[in-house]
C-alpha cells in the first residue's frame, strides 16, 4: 500500500462544508468535533478545522489559464472523473476553471477542473488515462 496523503486546513463553516464534501463530493465523513470534522477526500484524509481559510490569488500560470495558489486536490482514473465532472455540472457548481482537456495530444495530456468550496478552498481535481503517465517529462 502506497501512503496516504493527510492535510489540514480552515473553513469558515463545518456544517456547509460538510454538506459539500458529503453530499457534492461524495466523500464519507470520518471522526469530528465541535471544532473539525474529517473526510476520506478520494482515498486521502483532510481535516476541515474552524477558522480563516488561507489566502489564494490567481497566480499559478499554466498553458492557458491562471490557476488559484495554493490550492489542492486529487487525481482520479479518467473514468471516475469524467463521472464526477457531469455531477457537478448538473449540480449547477460554479467552476473556477470548467471541465477541460489540458495539454491535449502532449506528454501529460490530462482532463482537469478547478473549483473554491464554500469557505473560499481552491480545489483541482485531474483524471488521466493512465496514472503511469503522471510522473512523465
Amino acid at each position: 500500500m502506497k501512503s496516504l496523503f493527510h492535510f489540514a486546513y480552515h473553513v469558515s463553516n463545518l456544517e456547509t462544508s460538510r454538506h459539500f464534501y458529503s453530499n457534492l463530493l461524495g466523500c464519507k465523513e470520518g471522526r469530528s468535533t465541535d471544532s473539525w470534522v474529517d473526510f476520506d477526500f478520494f482515498g486521502h484524509q483532510i481535516s476541515l478545522h474552524l477558522g480563516k481559510p488561507f489566502e489564494t490569488a490567481n497566480t499559478g500560470k499554466v498553458g492557458d489559464h491562471m490557476v488559484p495558489m495554493p490550492h489542492m486536490g486529487v487525481i482520479l482514473p479518467l473514468d471516475e472523473w469524467v463521472k464526477l465532472s457531469k455531477h457537478l455540472i448538473v449540480s449547477g457548481l460554479e467552476f473556477e476553471i470548467p471541465p477541460i482537456i489540458r495539454f491535449n495530444d502532449e506528454l501529460g495530456e490530462q482532463r482537469t477542473m478547478f473549483f473554491r468550496d464554500p469557505s473560499g478552498n481552491p480545489i483541482e481535481i485531474k483524471g488521466f488515462k493512465s496514472f503511469e503517465a503522471i510522473f512523465d517529462n
